[in-house]
């Protein structure tokens, strides 16, 4: 089986096809995510952003940084220690509204840029290789 490669992110382009989150029914994710959680063994990655969105930091967040409700961006970037951290920004510039340090991950690439937009009532989880 082939695992993830930063390549494989480029590929994806954005089209309509839509995964319903398991655990928190206003979020989506798109192919590329789909992808991600696939050939990285990374649905728990999902999983972590879908438990945050929608919980008491994120709505503080969002309730002093409004841009928080229509856009913002994630990323995880793995140590060589296999320890990793997850944040959560507005935008570039901006301080992590929300942070999480993994203690051990198998995440086969170095960092991954995942973007969440609200289309008014779900938040869509994607590449930027996809907007």
């Amino acid at each position: 089986m082939r695992t993830l490669e930063q390549s494989d992110l480029r590929q994806f382009s954005g089209d309509l096809v839509r995964y319903r989150h398991p655990l928190n029914s206003k979020v989506f994710y798109t192919p590329g995510i789909q992808h991600v959680a696939e050939a990285g063994q990374a649905y728990w990655l999902i999983d972590a952003i879908a438990s945050w969105i929608g919980s008491p930091e994120f709505d503080q967040a969002s309730r002093d940084d409004e841009r928080i409700l229509h856009m913002h961006f994630w990323t995880l970037e793995v140590s060589d220690d296999n320890s990793a951290n997850l944040y959560a920004k507005a935008d570039s510039p901006d301080k992590p509204f929300i942070t999480q340090e993994i203690k051990f991950t198998d995440f086969p690439l170095p960092k991954i840029d995942i973007w969440a937009g609200f289309d008014g009532e779900h938040y869509t989880l994607y590449l930027p290789s996809e907007h």
